[in-house]
């Protein structure tokens, strides 16, 4: 194989992998470049009847395209020619059908046909999506050709008024494009000043560097007429020679004329004609096909350097998204549990962050310490529970029949005991906050571990593993919280009330006789002496309930958070691993695309690689 049919051959391989991949352009392609718009292809462009499909037929050397009046190409058909080895059948396959080789080509008439009214019905509607044909045969050069819709003025009868132009609009998204060869088909029994697509590769190609004219039914032209003046650039010239075609007649198309005959007999013509003998070895369908082969083996040449600089920015990219995405998961039980692990500790981490101050949120625990606990217990109903009435009804009941004599100690411990409690909603509502914080914070760092993304049964495990881990330390620092309460009644500050009367008679105050050991003044010095304990153990409390919250959750949850889970999942065999890691499958389905189109990538430059050193 020669290096052109390398380079052809290579091209035409890594657009066969594009279009199974829908790694391509069209008019309804990608907004980014892709691999196959890099890649130089022809597109055949015409105007209605002029002759393009016999054209592609001829350069096919098989008879394979619906024909008819009107308009009969209602889709874009991008057709890849393969050359193969002499010796073995010719057959067909469509992207639509990959597993289905057609070497009956009358068949392969009656696929595009039924594909096109597939998506457009039995009408005269079009259709930007395209049909992707290839073709193996040792009768073709290797060539990727786009046959497109011909171009029209007006719209017939089904179709709407935009169909003219629509047509036109689909055309020039191929056209237009730099790496597109226009190849511009005119009938040559028309005026070449009317036709359409000279007039549209004017326009997309004004210097004519990509365009090649090819003029038809030269043998249908009027007697005493020939076509010199556009075959010999003098009517309309291109930087590229103008190419003369005889296609088969219809006597021959009706009789199913093979076109292997049908070649020879249009090297005939020109060989013998009086008007074109001497373009003859410039002129018919195997020296377009070989022309346009050629033109392209260097074309390809001058844009392997881009091609390459755009495969390797696509490399990264791809490489960047699989990442991003993660790589496939191992089938052993080992590689899956060292996974799984591996995700934990990734999330552990952020969690731990969020409670250091790497991440915002911890900060609302202290939160909780300094506002809310404080704020409870400034709302606790001490003025109501220490009422001179209330104190009355508390000392009456706690001396039962025999009144106090001195000091109602009794008295004292049970207004003191009854006020203590009121310190329990506050310590559980603390408890209870900081849960709701950690809570979040779960949650928050779950959804911020980008590998667990893929794994939405092992990110509910997790959540569901850490909520229970932390309902655990909840449940372990509302008991310790209650039992600092507890303690605070269970034996009071025997100091703080020796000092009491002391303090007073320091005032100068000395105490009151026992006559007035009942009278108003005297409960409420009992109701501010207690008051006054209390303040000073909601302020112990104030220090200590934050402590006792930390040490049983906010460090339990650092320490231990995933510590029971860890000893579940050691336990779990290979099925059940693999259910962890059972990922989305739209996110498997990504991650495979993104797998494939990375490979195609990687092979495509290994291949310029390797035909580029060969030159």
């Amino acid at each position: 194989m020669t290096t052109m049919e390398s380079l052809i051959g290579l091209v035409n391989r890594i657009q066969r992998a594009c279009t199974v991949l829908g790694d391509y352009g069209g008019a309804d392609g990608a907004a980014l470049p892709t691999l196959w718009e890099a890649l130089p292809s022809v597109a055949v462009v015409g105007g209605q009847s002029s002759g393009k499909s016999s054209v592609l037929e001829s350069i096919v050397g098989r008879d394979f395209l619906p024909r008819g009046s009107g308009i009969v190409t209602r889709r874009p058909l991008v057709l890849q020619l393969h050359k193969t080895e002499e010796g073995q059948q010719e057959y067909a396959e469509f992207l639509h059908l990959p597993k289905k080789r057609f070497t009956d080509f009358s068949l392969v008439r009656k696929e595009i046909q039924d594909e096109t009214d597939r998506l457009t019905g039995k009408t005269k509607q079009i259709s930007p999506v395209p049909i992707h044909l290839s073709i193996y045969s040792p009768n073709v050069v290797n060539l990727t050709l786009i046959d497109l819709p011909g171009l029209t003025k007006v719209a017939v009868e089904g179709q709407p008024e935009s169909v003219v132009q629509d047509i036109e609009n689909m055309v020039r998204s191929y056209v237009e494009k730099p790496n597109s060869i226009i190849l511009a088909i005119s009938p040559a029994n028309q005026d070449i000043a009317t036709s359409d697509a000279i007039k549209l590769a004017r326009e997309v190609d004004p210097t004519g560097e990509r365009t090649f004219g090819v003029l038809t039914k030269l043998d249908l032209m009027d007697k005493g007429t020939n076509a010199l003046d556009v075959l010999e650039g003098r009517a309309y010239r291109l930087q590229h020679p103008w190419v003369g075609i005889v296609n088969r007649s219809q006597a021959d198309i009706n009789k199913n004329t093979d076109m292997i005959v049908a070649r020879r007999r249009e090297r005939e013509y020109f060989a013998t004609s009086s008007d074109y003998s001497h373009l003859a070895n410039k002129m018919g369908s195997e020296y377009l096909a070989k022309l346009l082969s050629k033109h392209l083996e260097s074309v390809i040449r001058t844009r392997i350097p881009s091609i390459t600089s755009l495969i390797n920015k696509t490399i990264d990219e791809l490489e960047s998204e699989m990442d991003h995405l993660g790589r496939p998961i191992a089938v052993d039980a080992g590689a899956q549990l060292y996974t799984i692990l591996e995700l934990c500790r990734a999330f552990d981490k952020i969690f731990k962050e969020h409670l250091d101050g790497g991440r915002p949120g911890g900060d609302r625990i202290y939160g909780v310490f300094d506002n809310q606990l404080p704020a409870a217990m400034k709302k606790l109903p001490f003025d109501r529970y220490l009422s001179l009435q209330n104190v009355k009804k508390v000392v009456s009941e706690a001396d039962g029949y025999q009144p106090h004599l001195i000091a109602p100690e009794q008295g004292y411990r049970r207004l003191i005991d009854s006020a203590l409690n009121y310190f329990r909603g506050p310590a559980e509502a603390s408890v209870d906050a900081v849960h709701y914080v950690l809570k979040e914070l779960v949650r928050k760092s779950i959804g911020e571990t980008q590998e667990l993304k893929r794994f939405p049964t092992l990110q509910a495990e997790l959540a569901a593993a850490s909520y229970e881990a932390l309902e655990r330390f909840r449940e372990d620092s509302r008991k310790t919280t209650i039992r600092l309460v507890d303690m605070e009644s269970s034996y009071l500050t025997v100091d703080f009330f020796r000092k009491l009367p002391q303090e007073v008679e320091k005032g100068g105050n000395p105490p009151a006789p026992s006559v007035d050991r009942y009278t108003d003044g005297h409960f409420r010095r009992i109701a501010l002496n207690v008051s006054s304990y209390i303040g000073m153990v909601s302020e112990t409390l104030k220090n200590t309930i934050p402590k006792a919250v930390v040490y049983c959750q906010v460090r339990e949850a650092k320490r231990s958070l995933l510590n029971h889970f860890y000893t579940l999942v050691g336990r779990k065999e290979s099925k059940q691993l693999a259910q962890l890691l059972d990922e989305d499958p739209a996110l498997m389905e990504r991650r495979q695309q993104c797998a494939k189109r990375l490979q195609l990538y990687k092979s495509a430059r290994d291949e310029i690689d390797s035909v580029s050193w060969a030159r």
